[in-house]
């Protein structure tokens, strides 16, 4: 059986060179571009890649259900421009799909870096990357995971010799910025959720301590204080951001109102 690699790019010259050297030797290297204006597509065509087009879009997630579907083979390994994927990662998907009816689905780890240290408070950081294209879907939302036909499983996060390496280590200021610009996509994706007061304490307060306490933050120094504080600061945002989007006309101070 065979394995398709899909990649989404737009500007991705940083990594991708490291990317595809770590995807070489699976059976097809699918890059969807979303029009770069850099040298991605130069790196890309140096590999054997397929490359496809899609529409810039903002987040990417129409562009990796795209690639996705427009690969060629059934089993599909969805890897993104800042990641790596290691050798021993390789070789335990090509023994999975050789079982008897493995299940439908893959939850591969994944390493994440802040201020150039390894995030335990981030691990594993599970992402459902590997899986049966058919029938799979992925909801135009940012950090969605795509709806599969069947059973997941994961691996188990004791292998940390499986898990993705995420390459970018953003300084601060990109980070905020991120952190903006996801909220804002929180705000779609959870439209339909409701929040009360005490949400915006023990929200925030939870995703603190899960980081910091709870999955190890605290070993990492500083860094892993700044990351358990970030952690509670997406939440933070994310609730009175919803909120914000819910204020009816009515609601509006009268000076405010022409």
């Amino acid at each position: 059986m065979k394995i398709s690699v899909v990649i989404h790019t737009y500007n991705s010259e940083k990594f991708l060179e490291r990317v595809l050297n770590s995807v070489s030797g699976f059976d097809e290297i699918v890059i969807c571009d979303m029009y770069s204006t850099d040298k991605t597509l130069e790196i890309a065509k140096k590999y054997n890649t397929r490359i496809i087009f899609h529409e810039p879009c903002n987040p990417p997630e129409p562009a990796r259900n795209f690639a996705i579907h427009s690969a060629t083979w059934e089993w599909v390994l969805v890897v993104d421009s800042d990641e790596v994927v290691p050798l021993a990662l390789k070789q335990y998907l090509y023994a999975y799909i050789r079982q008897s009816n493995p299940p439908e689905g893959l939850w591969i780890p994944r390493k994440n870096y802040l201020m150039g240290r390894f995030m335990h408070g981030d691990y594993p950081d599970y992402i459902l990357r590997f899986f049966r294209k058919e029938g799979a879907y992925w909801p135009p939302y940012v950090h969605t995971v795509p709806q599969l036909a069947g059973k997941t499983v994961k691996i188990p996060k004791q292998r940390k010799d499986l898990a993705f390496v995420h390459l970018i280590n953003n300084p601060l200021n990109l980070k905020w910025r991120k952190l903006n610009a996801y909220t804002d996509n929180e705000v779609l994706k959870r439209s339909g959720k409701s929040y009360s007061y005490w949400s915006l304490f023990y929200a925030p307060a939870y995703r603190f301590i899960k980081a910091y306490i709870l999955k190890g933050g605290f070993r990492d120094g500083k860094a892993g204080l700044v990351n358990a504080g970030m952690e509670a600061f997406y939440k933070f945002t994310t609730i009175a951001k919803i909120w914000e989007s819910r204020v009816k006309p009515e609601d509006v101070d009268p000076q405010l109102k022409g």
